[in-house]
């Protein structure tokens, strides 16, 4: 592909390069640079590519797009183009090299603190259930392309990547790609170039402030979604639903319990191991249930129904397909036990999604409900002692323990943590190691108890420093009930 063809939709400051170049590759890693490739120098959060720039070029880079024009390219016969923001600039260039695959596609992004991930699988399981079709899925779970799963490092992908898998999922006969859109991802122009054909807004609480810095700014990062899509999907029962589509021109369809909501929930009846409900929209009743406990269960399921009402499936069809629809894996996920006790494990790792969780287990336990969390490291540290609190506000007995604790020490982060459950009525005790404390939880479980394992949910591992290390909730808790079935009860 020629040069001009790449950088069509840029503002370019200054140029030296050809314009009929021809463009063999795009990178943004000098070590994986090819020759021919047209390097994009990025800032990044701990380092800078402009200082890559003689890299790429020792590795065969035809021409770099730059922000600053740095020495090694001002004192040589570098072929460059300057442009003002070079993570902009790498989104619409991957969308142009690609072909702009997601024209090809009709595109659904979901926004929000919680509940994404659920909703974009159940959204995918009816759109294959009721209407046949093949979907691509892109969010905190991985990657699929019909029923093939790959693997993900991050919920929404960097943009080149992005768009190299939105061609994959068209040429593979996608007709749907359902995606998570992060908050990092409208921040740092990962999706730019996409335009949604539907957004769906879930919620907001306090997450990643390390990187927005404040509430009024993370919300400001996911309204974003709602300036590049046709057609807007917003919870109105959240505060901020509808600042996410103030002055917005696209329709926008509420949903929710308020009488305002054009699509709405009715009579919720929460048991142990679903949500029973009633869907209004237009005057019409229609009997609805997801096998998810807890009360946001049925905010997740009208999120779906909305998005598929867009695609223009009705709710009495999503309604059938979401009953016999299964929990999600990491989300409320219950894991078998050896007695007449429940054990759960979920992503909740942000403060409003722990008590969300906690409050929808309280109706179904008749014992105590143990919560076993932590903090990760090297994330917003605001919210440690603010998650304690909630747990200590919510279960009957917590047990601290380690996260991710990444290059962080596990037992500081726990200092951070105790200070909002310290002189509670709620008896808490500190492991450390998340795998005793696990351990322990089961030990102590009693008749009509429910422990809540928080924080992990689908991850397999745990991250220590830089390196992961394999740790699944799902096999700590079975091979733990083998031990105890080996005679080895406490």
């Amino acid at each position: 592909m020629k040069l001009k063809e790449l950088i069509g939709q840029l503002t370019v400051a200054a140029m030296t390069a050809d314009p009929e170049t021809e463009i063999t590759g795009i990178s943004y890693d000098s070590r994986k640079t090819e020759p021919g490739d047209l390097f994009v120098a990025i800032r990044g959060f701990e380092t800078d590519g402009h200082q890559y720039i003689p890299k790429a070029l020792e590795r065969g880079a035809s021409v770099i797009l730059c922000e600053t024009i740095t020495d090694a390219l001002a004192a040589s016969a570098v072929s460059y183009v300057q442009v003002e923001d070079s993570r902009l600039a790498l989104a619409l260039c991957s969308c142009a090299f690609f072909g702009n695959p997601s024209e090809e596609m009709f595109m659904i992004g979901f926004t929000g603190t919680s509940g994404k991930t659920s909703s974009t699988v159940l959204l995918k399981y009816v759109l294959e259930e009721t209407r046949g079709m093949k979907v691509g899925l892109i969010g905190t779970l991985g990657i699929q392309i019909g029923d093939r799963e790959l693997h993900s490092e991050h919920t929404t992908p960097e943009s080149y990547e992005l768009q190299k898998l939105l061609r994959r999922m068209a040429d593979e006969g996608c007709r749907v790609a359902v995606m998570e859109v992060s908050s990092h991802a409208l921040e740092l122009k990962r999706v730019a170039g996409i335009r949604y054909n539907t957004a769906v807004y879930t919620n907001l609480s306090q997450d990643h402030l390390d990187l927005h810095g404040s509430m009024e700014n993370y919300a400001a990062a996911k309204r974003i979604l709602f300036n590049h899509c046709d057609t807007a999907c917003v919870n109105l029962d959240d505060a901020w639903g509808r600042f996410m589509v103030a002055d917005n021109a696209c329709p926008v369809m509420f949903y929710g319990s308020s009488e305002q909501a054009e699509l709405r929930s009715e009579n919720a009846r929460l048991l142990p191991d679903r949500v029973i409900f009633d869907t209004v929209y237009a005057g019409r009743r229609i009997p609805s249930q997801l096998h998810v406990p807890g009360s946001f269960a049925s905010q997740n399921a009208l999120a779906v129904m909305a998005a598929a009402l867009t695609v223009g499936i009705p709710p009495e069809e999503s309604a059938v397909a979401l009953a016999k629809a299964h929990g999600v894996r990491g989300r409320l996920e219950s894991l078998p036990t050896d007695g007449n006790y429940h054990v759960f494990t979920d992503y909740s790792h942000k403060p409003d999604a722990l008590e969300k969780v906690l409050k929808s287990l309280r109706p179904s336990t008749t014992g105590r409900l143990i919560c076993v969390f932590g903090c990760g490291g090297d994330r917003d540290r605001l919210k440690r002692p603010i998650m304690a609190k909630i747990a200590a506000d919510n279960a009957d007995f917590v047990i601290l323990t380690s996260d991710n604790p990444r290059t962080e020490d596990p037992e500081a982060i726990l200092d951070e943590i105790e200070p909002g459950i310290a002189g509670s009525k709620t008896p808490y005790i500190r492991i450390c190691d998340r795998i005793e404390a696990i351990h322990r939880a089961i030990d102590m479980a009693e008749d009509g108890d429910v422990i809540l394992l928080a924080g992990k949910g689908h991850e397999d591992y745990q991250i220590i420093g830089h390196e992961k290390h394999h740790m699944d909730e799902r096999e700590i808790v079975a091979d733990w009930m083998q031990h105890r079935k080996a005679g080895n009860r406490p």
